[in-house]
């Protein structure tokens, strides 16, 4: 549902945050500001959190969430339409030029998944090795490269069935950068990119169809946010990272990733997170930014009220809503960022 795929639902969503981003409604005693965001549907259930309590607050701001995609946020945006953005995509530099900004929200882990019958939740995997499946150069689950992982596992001789995220998608994003760093063929024949054109498997529109598709079929494998794998009860392959250790996502190994990439400057806020050096770090993981036009960021009260309200009071729905926390060091950069803009 990213931008250019030609969809209809792309163009009707347009044309709500158009609407929605003009809402300025003039009362009999007050008026009424409509806050417009758009992006990624991995933090859909925290800003749609955030959008019910913050809206119980304040009568004369309102802040509405529409999930349609990293690249179609940002892409909005960036045009004018609507006020933030949101997603997993940190931002290139010609968008820092035209005068984005981006804040991180949240530490997010994208997981792979898989469905093996008889195996249990042990499955270890490389970066190296996940990069071969969704390349399409290794087919079956006893194929050597992934037995030498797990050799205490008798794996079967069944066919993988790989299903991806449809283009746009912020996961795509953090998952083909994880692949990128750790698979030179993948490196070249794909690459960091919201968009990938996968030379094998099905896709999904939404994480829900990709996490039924898994369940539904014996040999799937694909890749979701920890949340959304998490409810569903999912297998969910530990994952070599940088250190030598094979390590299943959490809130604590996304939190360990973080840390090591910021520890010791807290201020790199567009900073790359996959693959972090700390040995009890989950290496697929990233921050979730909000996306702002830097105009905004520093003349809109409205918005700058809203970011005040979502990274003090707001922060309390966080893990309420499945989701890792910023470390406090970080976030206290992030407020004094926000503090500094008023």
């Amino acid at each position: 549902m990213g931008r250019g795929t030609g969809s209809a639902n792309v163009c009707g969503w347009t044309a709500l945050i158009l609407c929605l981003g003009m809402l300025s409604l003039p009362g009999s005693a007050q008026q009424t500001t409509v806050l417009v965001g758009s992006g990624s549907t991995i933090p859909v259930a925290l800003f749609t959190k955030w959008g019910r309590e913050y809206n119980k607050r304040k009568s004369r701001v309102q802040m509405q969430y529409l999930p349609v995609g990293t690249t179609e946020g940002l892409y909005q945006v960036s045009l004018g339409s609507g006020d933030f953005g949101a997603g997993e995509e940190p931002l290139s530099d010609k968008q820092v030029s035209q005068g984005l900004i981006a804040l991180p929200v949240v530490l997010v882990g994208i997981v792979p998944i898989y469905n093996l019958p008889h195996v249990g939740s042990d499955l270890r995997l490389s970066g190296q090795v996940l990069a071969e499946i969704f390349l399409g150069n290794v087919k079956t689950w006893n194929d050597p490269l992934i037995t030498k992982l797990n050799p205490e596992i008798v794996l079967p001789n069944l066919p993988i069935k790989v299903v991806y995220r449809e283009s746009g998608r912020g996961s795509n994003y953090v998952f083909t950068s994880f692949l990128s760093k750790t698979n030179t063929r993948f490196r070249m024949q794909i690459g960091i990119t919201s968009s990938p054109h996968w030379p094998v498997g099905s896709p999904a529109q939404f994480s829900s169809e990709l996490t039924d598709a898994v369940q539904r079929y014996p040999g799937s494998i694909g890749y979701v946010e920890l949340k959304d794998a998490a409810k569903k009860n999912l297998q969910q392959a530990a994952v070599l990272n940088s250190s030598g250790h094979f390590v299943k996502a959490s809130k604590e190994s996304l939190t360990a990733a973080c840390i090591a990439v910021e520890q010791g400057h807290w201020s790199n806020f567009s900073a790359s997170l996959t693959n972090a050096p700390q040995p009890d770090s989950f290496p697929i993981t990233s921050f979730s930014w909000l996306y702002l036009r830097q105009n905004d960021f520093r003349s809109n009260k409205a918005i700058t009220d809203l970011l005040s309200w979502m990274f003090t009071d707001g922060q309390q729905y966080v893990l309420d809503e499945g989701y890792a926390e910023l470390p406090p060091q970080l976030l206290a950069a992030v407020r004094k960022r926000i503090n500094s803009s008023q």
